[in-house]
């Protein structure tokens, strides 16, 4: 049995990771959100003795500490943050207290006995990347802007923790994720809502950005898959696929499986925060999967067909 923490819980990789983890009934789960971007309603569907919620602030000490000083865990998976483009480009000073976060739940997982803290990073730290595609080892860290910091000082903090005090981690460093139970604030989200709606999709500049877009059911699988087997100790994995698009061919591909009338409409640029290019070297996730990755395609139609859930 394993006694798992999850932070970010009420988020939506949080939950999706909560409700895989769930699978294994041997599993014990403690839940944690503040519920600043966190909505109880991602929370597992299944009422079981496996797992509880508790509201709680990492950033708080005391709030983590009553938690983690009470469970003992066995291991630790910190994906709480402020989140969302907008949101952290507009609450800069909100964004920066998360280091505090980081700093109290590895300072109570050395004392606690924490074998192993999972940390949800992000492909944000390679700002816009000198190196194409980006790859964990070799491509420099390259973003001013304060939520790739924090995650950056983050990443730091785990290798300095492990090098002092021995403690072990694992850095999954998120690229584009999108599945049912995403807010809507995010791009895929964003576009698919509007499609549905028959709405303006609106592209910020000419739509000729890049990203990749990974289905969260690849993304926890992979996550897990690193936890339950005992792989990449004490490494940063790059979690996303491989697959390049454009933001424009994005938006058409979505009008176009939802059978849209939606018109595109372009927007200034943003003046920071919108990279050029954005794809992964995804060589260790492959390891860590064991299988393909799901379609972009395939994925916008397995929303279309089980429904979008998406959360303001």
């Amino acid at each position: 049995m394993a006694k798992i923490l999850i932070t970010g819980a009420a988020g939506f990789i949080g939950s999706s990771l909560a409700d895989r983890l769930l699978q294994n009934k041997e599993h014990k789960l403690v839940l944690v959100d503040n519920l600043l971007t966190g909505d109880l309603r991602r929370l597992p569907k299944e009422k079981s003795s496996n797992w509880r919620f508790v509201k709680a602030d990492c950033n708080n000490f005391k709030d983590i500490s009553s938690v983690m000083l009470s469970h003992r865990f066995d291991y630790v998976f910190h994906y709480a943050a402020v989140v969302g483009v907008q949101r952290t480009l507009d609450n800069p000073v909100m964004v920066l207290n998360d280091i505090q976060g980081i700093k109290n739940v590895l300072e109570l997982c050395k004392n606690t006995g924490v074998k192993r803290v999972f940390f949800a990073s992000s492909s944000e730290v390679y700002g816009e990347p000198f190196e194409h595609p980006q790859n964990e080892l070799t491509t420099p860290l390259n973003s001013r802007l304060p939520y790739a910091v924090v995650k950056n000082i983050g990443e730091a903090y785990l290798r300095s923790y492990h090098q002092e005090f021995d403690l072990e981690y694992t850095i999954f460093r998120f690229f584009n994720t999108y599945g049912t139970k995403q807010s809507e604030d995010f791009v895929m989200s964003k576009f698919i809502k509007a499609a549905m709606n028959n709405d303006d999709i609106t592209i910020f500049g000419a739509g000729d950005q890049t990203r990749t877009f990974c289905f969260v059911n690849d993304n926890v699988d992979a996550c897990v898959s690193a936890f339950e087997n005992d792989l990449f100790i004490n490494d940063t994995v790059n979690i996303g696929n491989d697959h390049e698009v454009t933001i424009l061919e994005l938006a058409k591909i979505i009008i176009e499986e939802t059978n849209s009338k939606s018109k595109l409409v372009f927007l200034p640029p943003l003046a920071e925060g919108d990279m050029k290019k954005r794809k992964p070297d995804i060589g260790k996730m492959r390891k860590l999967l064991g299988r393909e990755l799901f379609p972009l395609r395939e994925g916008i139609k397995f929303l279309m067909e089980n429904g979008l859930v998406l959360y303001s």
